[in-house]
């Protein structure tokens, strides 16, 4: 498999504090690469280390397959695109007058591309509209259409969703969506919104307290995710005792609600449970969500 990014032992200290502490993590080439975890998990300090705006403590990555210690990780970076944080747009300038302000700093020779890159990312029609009074939702996508600039194969997004209202959240997944199929274009987008990076991504890196815990496919992450009923009962602790009795795997949810891992025969768990004065009032299919397989992969705690 080809990766556009690897990273081995990366280590971040400020002072006594490890923001990263032996990161390793590869994303490969034409992937949607979900970057979970909680604030302050290090995330952010990964996408700085590997944009060039601050240097690791120890440890090293590649970009491209070059290394961050080779004088051509510059040339490797130039195919690589960021939105960190928050967009980096002059707010007295129009949309088009960001993107060739950007084309400069670039050193692009002509202005070829802008038209397109407004209509890619749903601007075309602003005008002379000064992106200081454009939406939350429109500055993200002006900021995605200047990391745009260049033509990068490697799109880094750092919470691209935060803040935003539904319809902005729909118009930033289209368009990622978008980047990824039609202009093949490999995302690594860090996120704690964890239902919605479930929509979009196709490989995952679970980071907690600046290490990767998990990397997986998303279909080894459906796979992992464990299916099982919820059960809606008249005595939630009958439940649990004939279930100990069956030697099944339950949790309990509230005092009438219970989730069981198992497969069940109906009628005769039915039955049982009546003899024990319980009775069944729903039984539903539930798929484990991502933000529960998160939170069991690292455990709870502050988030």
């Amino acid at each position: 498999m080809d990766y556009v990014l690897k990273t081995n032992e990366l280590c971040k200290h400020y002072r006594h504090f490890k923001a990263l502490d032996g990161l390793t993590m590869s994303v490969p080439k034409g992937a949607i690469y979900g970057f979970v975890g909680r604030n302050g998990a290090g995330k952010t300090t990964l996408i700085r280390l590997i944009c060039g705006m601050q240097d690791p403590t120890s440890g090293e990555f590649e970009i491209y397959g070059v290394k961050n210690s080779d004088k051509a990780i510059s040339l490797s970076r130039r195919r690589m695109g960021a939105v960190v944080e928050t967009p980096s747009v002059y707010l007295d300038m129009t949309a088009e007058d960001n993107l060739k302000q950007q084309y400069r700093v670039l050193g692009l020779p002509a202005f070829d591309g802008i038209k397109e890159l407004l209509e890619l990312v749903g601007l075309e029609n602003t005008g002379k509209k000064k992106a200081g009074s454009f939406s939350l939702g429109m500055k993200q996508r002006l900021g995605i259409a200047i990391a745009l600039c260049g033509e990068p194969d490697l799109l880094v997004l750092d919470e691209p969703i935060n803040g935003l209202d539904p319809q902005g959240i729909i118009e930033i997944r289209e368009l990622i969506l978008k980047l990824n199929r039609e202009k093949r274009i490999t995302v690594l987008i860090s996120s704690h919104i964890l239902d919605e990076l479930s929509r979009l991504a196709t490989h995952y890196g679970f980071i907690d307290r600046g290490r990767i815990v998990k990397e997986m496919s998303a279909e080894e992450l459906e796979n992992a995710c464990r299916k099982c009923v919820r059960m809606n009962v008249t005595n939630v602790k009958a439940l649990a005792k004939t279930l100990d009795a069956k030697g099944i795997e339950y949790k309990i949810l509230d005092a009438s609600n219970a989730d069981v891992y198992a497969r069940l025969n109906f009628t005769e768990l039915a039955i049982e449970l009546h003899n024990e004065g319980c009775d069944v009032l729903t039984m539903e299919e539930h798929d484990e969500s991502l933000e529960s397989f998160f939170i069991s992969l690292v455990g709870g705690g502050k988030a």
